[in-house]
């Protein structure tokens, strides 16, 4: 999805008025349904492109996409900087797939000119499931969560291989192959998923998420 062509959201209900503003960043990927999960979650979404509207923003969601892609455009844009300082400085922030391998303090398998963001100490290997033929979708149970696991559709999905202190692991792969990898993490104020839950209908996840902005 060419995230351009996405039209700035507005607020039209009470619950979004009274909501903390988080920014979707919209250089490329699932933009549009991050921002209609985010408006039914109560809060108020904006799109981000600018350092002016990053610098407006509670917090930050970095979609899936195509995390190299993604890395260029915010140099493009200028906003690889800002966007680092305002994560040193407490910004509470979710990234799905591409989002979490953008979060991640080391990354493998990517290319050397790639950037990422240091959002969280972690090490992210990217595509570890796979070309898109290898997408696939299960049933997760993730920590915080209630009423049942998480439906979760992982799409040439990174998985990671190392936390750091203080980081808190959400969730693993039940079962398989990949049995007992690392797909979703939080270190503060900072949540990551190696899956997309934007695109399942299923909104718990990004009520954590928007919990968390409310509670900081």
């Amino acid at each position: 999805m060419n995230a351009t062509s996405v039209a700035a959201p507005t607020a039209d209900t009470g619950s979004a008025r009274s909501g903390p503003t988080i920014g979707v960043l919209a250089l490329q990927g699932d933009v549009r349904e991050h921002v209609a999960a985010l408006e039914r979650c109560g809060a108020r979404p904006v799109l981000v492109r600018r350092e002016s509207e990053l610098g407006a923003v509670d917090a930050l969601v970095l979609p899936g996409g195509e995390s190299t892609a993604i890395s260029k455009l915010l140099e493009a844009f200028e906003l690889l900087e800002p966007l680092r300082a305002r994560l040193r400085d407490g910004m509470p922030a979710f990234g799905s797939c591409a989002g979490m391998i953008l979060l991640a303090s080391e990354v493998l398998d990517t290319r050397p000119d790639a950037q990422h963001l240091s959002g969280i100490d972690m090490t992210v290997r990217r595509n570890a499931f796979g070309r898109q033929v290898d997408s696939f979708e299960t049933d997760l149970p993730f920590a915080g969560v209630t009423d049942g696991p998480v439906r979760a559709v992982f799409i040439r999905a990174p998985w990671v291989e190392r936390v750091g202190e203080g980081v808190d692991v959400l969730a693993t792969v039940p079962h398989g192959p990949a049995a007992g990898r690392i797909v979703a993490v939080r270190q503060g104020k900072v949540l990551a998923t190696s899956f997309h839950p934007e695109v399942t209908g299923d909104l718990r996840v990004h009520r954590m998420f928007v919990d968390l902005v409310r509670a900081a």
